[in-house]
């Protein structure tokens, strides 16, 4: 039987999709890699319940100087899929032999979410609400202690990469802290529709116990901005390309890459925003399109009941522009219309 099988592969055609053979790592040891090298590898992060390692994919890229080393980490929750892709085309494109620095760029962090096609981990836990961790925590806890003493701790840069949620859509928007100079300028250097001054903190404040991996990385010191590219569990080609010019201007200006920064988008500057919900369950209608710039009292959303008759008609409360959206009609009581952020012209 077994020179049976061995003919049988024999006879199978070879191509050039085949996987290359690629290193597993407990830790990113980036001192040990040499200079000028493109190298993909498994990180370890936990262990199933079979006892079989857990691994992410990393691609590094070091120039013939380690620092800066900058951070692209994408789709800390499972559904957040345009990150990757702007991963994928910008690292292929990367000549090694005339890079600076170091480049650290995951294509998927969230190891077990992203194959289930599920947005928060294992446990219904947010890895993004959980920071800093803890090395004998509960399982979301000991994952994001890894993700912070692997690959945070190895940071001078990051970008954080999200997407919306299921059932929302969001336009190409930063959040950045804005009254940081060279944080404002990681932002500006995006191709962004909208840049929302934001510290990174969960809503529930300063004291919480936890906090935002954009929050943990800044605490640390790293300069951070968090870019949402558009919808959840797909792939955009437009938005992607913006991604990778974006990060393109990065590299550029932190002199990793070589070239002048690309024009980008005309960005609208916020100082806040917020969500808007409904107040009764049915079947929701929005009225705007994002990125749209909507004025106090224009008719935003129609609530109708299953037989088509109108229960309530949701105005904009301020002035402001559409950052995000609810994208499924379905809506019970405290579901979302969208998010309104306040323009401010001064954050230019």
């Amino acid at each position: 039987m077994k020179s049976i099988y061995v003919l049988i592969m024999a006879m199978l055609p070879f191509t050039a999709n085949s996987q290359e053979e690629i290193e597993w790592f407990d830790e990113l040891a980036l001192e040990e890699i040499r200079p000028n090298t493109k190298k993909k590898i498994w990180l370890k992060m936990i262990e199933n319940g079979m006892s079989q390692p857990i691994n992410i994919p990393v691609i590094i890229i070091k120039g013939d100087v380690q620092e800066p080393v900058l951070g692209l980490i994408a789709a800390i929750h499972g559904n957040e899929l345009n990150g990757i892709k702007v991963i994928q085309e910008l690292t292929k494109d990367i000549n090694e032999n005339e890079f600076k620095g170091t480049l650290v760029a995951i294509p998927g962090i969230n190891g077990i979410s992203i194959t289930q096609h599920r947005r928060r981990y294992i446990d219904e836990e947010d890895l993004n609400r959980n920071f800093p961790g803890k090395e004998q925590g509960n399982r979301s806890q000991q994952y994001v202690w890894q993700i912070n003493h692997k690959i945070l701790s190895e940071l001078d840069y990051l970008v954080d990469m999200h997407t919306a949620s299921f059932g929302r859509e969001n336009s190409l928007y930063v959040r950045a802290k804005l009254d940081e100079e060279e944080i404002a300028q990681m932002a500006r250097l995006q191709d962004a529709d909208i840049v929302l001054n934001s510290s990174g903190l969960p809503s529930a404040g300063k004291q919480t116990r936890v906090r935002t991996m954009r929050a943990e990385a800044m605490l640390k010191g790293i300069p951070s901005i968090t870019v949402e590219y558009g919808n959840p569990q797909v792939y955009q080609t437009d938005i992607i390309k913006r991604g990778v010019k974006g990060i393109k201007n990065l590299m550029r200006w932190l002199k990793m890459i070589e070239g002048r920064t690309e024009k980008v988008n005309e960005v609208t500057y916020c100082k806040k925003s917020y969500w808007i919900y409904v107040r009764e369950g049915g079947y929701l209608e929005i009225l705007v399109n994002l990125n749209q710039k909507i004025k106090k009292g224009d008719l935003i959303a129609i609530m109708r009941n299953p037989f088509g008759d109108i229960l309530n008609e949701y105005r904009c409360p301020e002035d402001g522009i559409v950052i995000g959206k609810s994208s499924n009609p379905i809506n019970m009581n405290g579901g979302r219309i969208l998010h309104l952020g306040i323009i401010d012209e001064s954050l230019k």
